[in-house]
């Protein structure tokens, strides 16, 4: 089945092209957006990791590794669809326009971080597993109802194609010809399960066949096979050719969350022989005359600027009202949580 579903790549680990059919369309300005963004979304993420290891705010899932999928995804979209995002598609949704300072907030237990800037459709962060994927559909479908050509496109890890959801998911989009892109990126292990005794599939691709849904496997930290490939499966989806399944193979190098020890579960060489996505278009750019290193300067400098000013926003911000846990959840507060809420009060006027 490996030998059905291929690996695609345009760019090799050398960064080398090796699909000259895309030659005309990797252009300097792709190139240096695709960039931009990934060298964002990693200076975010080192900086969460570090925040949280200050205990400045809580646990947190890195994504080091995987900035080529979730950029790559994210960078095809049109500004009127969805995106419904797991708990580690921060990139991605960053990327599509999610404000920085609130996604940082969200991370810190805010309630704030849910909320997409206006006229942006992100679904809140999905923290069990694959129950996004119904939803996405469903979105799509709604869309599809209205007359629209705008589409759905779900992220998820290969642990969730274990779950009912993901069945039921491609089920209903292969049945109603939803325009949802299913875009799934295999980073090899479920938390703590390598991906050969979560499923005997050899790859995710294969699970499309069942509901003749087109998929096709792609190299996850190629930045210009994930865009792409992506972009290709979205148009698709507007012209009302129905869902596509991607499996974007990749690799994240870093824990499961903060809370997580992968020394416990990964073998210490897997992963040293897979190139940094980052890296790899960094030698693409520079064997292509691409390059200039006052740009990337700039774009570092700017990186580094917004993060910290989204972090400083973050801890500035006013503190949250308590009274949100117990006036918005019962018409009528339940007695053990009316006396929570008396005991929290007294307390409060005891600190003052």
């Amino acid at each position: 089945m490996n030998n059905q579903f291929p690996i695609t790549k345009i760019i090799d680990d050398d960064g080398t092209l090796l699909d000259t059919s895309y030659e005309e369309q990797l252009t300097e300005a792709l190139s240096y957006h695709l960039y931009h963004h990934m060298y964002r979304i990693r200076t975010f993420d080192r900086k969460a990791i570090s925040l949280q290891r200050q205990g400045r705010i809580g646990t947190y899932p890195p994504f080091e590794g995987q900035e080529a999928a979730q950029v790559g995804s994210a960078y095809a979209l049109g500004e009127d669809d969805w995106v419904f995002p797991t708990y580690r598609d921060h990139g991605a949704t960053l990327t599509f326009g999610a404000d920085m300072t609130r996604m940082f907030m969200y991370w810190n237990g805010r309630v704030e971080g849910c909320v997409p800037p206006e006229g942006k459709r992100i679904f809140p962060a999905a923290v069990p597993i694959a129950t996004q994927i119904p939803h996405a559909v469903g979105a799509a479908w709604a869309e599809k109802k209205k007359g629209t050509d705008n589409i759905a496109l779900v992220y998820f890890g290969d642990g969730a194609t274990s779950e009912g959801d993901f069945h039921e998911g491609l089920n209903f989009a292969g049945v109603f010809q939803t325009p949802t892109v299913f875009f799934n990126q295999n980073n090899g292990y479920a938390i703590s399960v390598p991906f050969e005794k979560q499923t005997n599939s050899a790859t995710i691709a294969q699970k499309a066949i069942a509901y003749d849904i087109p998929s096709v496997r792609i190299d996850g930290n190629d930045c210009f096979a994930v865009y792409f490939t992506t972009k290709e499966a979205i148009d698709a989806a507007r012209k009302g050719k129905g869902p596509t399944l991607i499996e974007a193979v990749t690799w994240r190098t870093g824990a499961h969350t903060t809370a997580d020890d992968p020394s416990k579960y990964r073998p210490e060489h897997l992963g040293t022989d897979t190139v940094d996505p980052l890296e790899r278009l960094e030698r693409f750019m520079k064997t292509y005359g691409h390059w200039n290193d006052e740009k990337i300067a700039e774009i570092e400098q700017t990186c580094q600027a917004e993060v910290e000013t989204a972090v400083e926003q973050m801890e500035n911000a006013s503190q949250p009202n308590v009274d949100d846990m117990f006036n918005h959840v019962f018409a009528e507060l339940p007695d053990h949580l009316a006396n929570q809420k008396l005991a929290y009060e007294a307390f409060l006027k005891e600190e003052s």
